[in-house]
């Protein structure tokens, strides 16, 4: 049997780094820290509940939903459900969500559009039966604006 030996390498040593900050902070202090520590990072992300369900944000992302009928093209929508913030190096999760103080985010609508045309063929089998319905689904377009961690919160 041969004698293997493992040495660190540049990798094994930045695995080592980056394990050292998902260690876990004591919970009271844990929100103000994670969130300095995410804005020091280069660039972040969001995951945000929107039209219902959940989307990975970065910014200046083009997001489509399902139509929002309440908006005008330009107007600004300030995303409240965020249910995570992260960067590379860390993540911090809200209970279910993140409190709008601690995080802003802005989509602006870009435009109102619709999909490709779908085509549905109904039948009914020996009676003559036979249907073909033409839609085009609608949606709305999102340009998401930058992520701003508040500092201090209280103030």
């Amino acid at each position: 049997m041969a004698h293997v030996s493992i040495r660190p390498t540049a990798t094994l040593r930045a695995a080592a780094t980056r394990a050292l900050h998902t260690q876990t902070l004591p919970s009271h202090a844990s929100a103000p820290i994670a969130l300095s520590l995410i804005r020091a990072q280069p660039s972040q992300y969001i995951i945000a509940s929107l039209a219902g369900r959940k989307y990975l944000l970065t910014p200046r992302d083009l997001l489509t939903v399902p139509r929002l009928k309440d908006v005008k093209v330009g107007d600004v929508l300030k995303l409240s459900d965020i249910h995570e913030i992260g960067s590379r190096e860390y993540t911090l999760r809200g209970s279910p969500t993140i409190p709008p103080e601690q995080v802003r985010v802005e989509a602006t609508v870009v435009e109102h559009t619709k999909g490709r045309m779908e085509v549905i063929f109904k039948k009914k089998r020996r009676k003559g039966y036979e249907r073909t319905v033409y839609h085009k689904q609608t949606y709305t377009r999102l340009r998401i604006g930058p992520i701003d961690i508040v500092e201090n919160p209280s103030s």
